[in-house]
C-alpha cells in the first residue's frame, strides 16, 4: 500500500475497538480482570461502584478484625501502596479487554481509595465510617474540579486509579477541616 503524503490515514486504536460487557466468563479469564472488577462486586448491575465501595469497606473490616496482628496500619498502608502500583497495571489491562479504559465495572480503584480513607479515620463509629463512606462517593460521582480535570488528561490504568485516590483525599480534607 502507497500513501501519498496528503492521503489521511485513519489509525484505529485496537486496544479500545470493542466494547464488551463483563461477565462471571470475563472476571475468571484472567487474575487483573478478577481483581479489577473487585472479586465480583464490580459485577452489580445497580451502582457497581458504590458496590466495589462498600465490598472494600467490608473486608477492611474483616480482616482487620480478624487478623489485627496482621492487618495493622503500616500493612495496609504498603497495602494501599501496592494496590495503587498493581492497579494502574491490573485495571488498564481490564479496561483494555472491555474496550472501555473506565468500564464502570473496574471498581478496584474503589476498593484502594476506600481503604485510604479508612485507614486514616478509623477508629471511629459506625455512623462516623458511613458518612466517610458517603462523603467519598460523593467526591468520587461528582468529581469536582480538579478530580474532573485529571481525569480527562490521564488514561488507561493511571487514569482509573488516580481520580479515586483524589476523591479520597477530597473526602480526608472535608473529614480534617470538619474535626477541625
Amino acid at each position: 500500500m502507497n500513501i501519498t503524503p496528503t492521503e489521511k490515514v485513519e489509525v484505529i486504536e485496537p486496544a479500545y475497538s470493542v466494547k464488551r460487557l463483563p461477565s462471571v466468563k470475563f472476571m475468571l479469564a484472567h487474575p487483573s480482570h478478577f481483581f479489577a472488577l473487585g472479586l465480583g462486586s464490580g459485577l452489580s448491575p445497580i451502582m457497581p461502584g458504590t458496590a466495589g465501595t462498600l465490598f472494600g469497606w467490608l473486608c477492611f473490616h474483616l480482616l482487620t478484625d480478624q487478623w489485627p496482628e496482621v492487618f495493622t496500619p503500616s500493612v495496609w498502608a504498603a497495602i494501599i501502596v501496592l494496590g495503587f502500583i498493581i492497579g494502574v497495571k491490573m485495571c488498564d489491562r481490564a479496561g483494555r479487554a472491555l474496550g472501555v479504559p473506565d468500564h464502570g465495572a473496574i471498581v478496584w480503584d474503589e476498593i484502594i481509595a476506600i481503604w485510604l480513607v479508612l485507614l486514616l479515620v478509623t477508629p471511629c463509629s459506625f455512623a462516623a465510617e458511613l458518612g466517610a463512606v458517603l462523603l467519598f462517593r460523593l467526591f468520587d460521582m461528582a468529581k469536582p474540579p480538579p478530580i474532573r480535570q485529571i481525569e480527562r488528561r490521564y488514561k488507561g490504568g493511571f487514569g482509573v486509579m488516580i481520580d479515586d485516590i483524589l476523591a479520597a483525599f477530597f473526602t480526608l480534607l472535608v473529614i480534617a477541616l470538619y474535626r477541625f
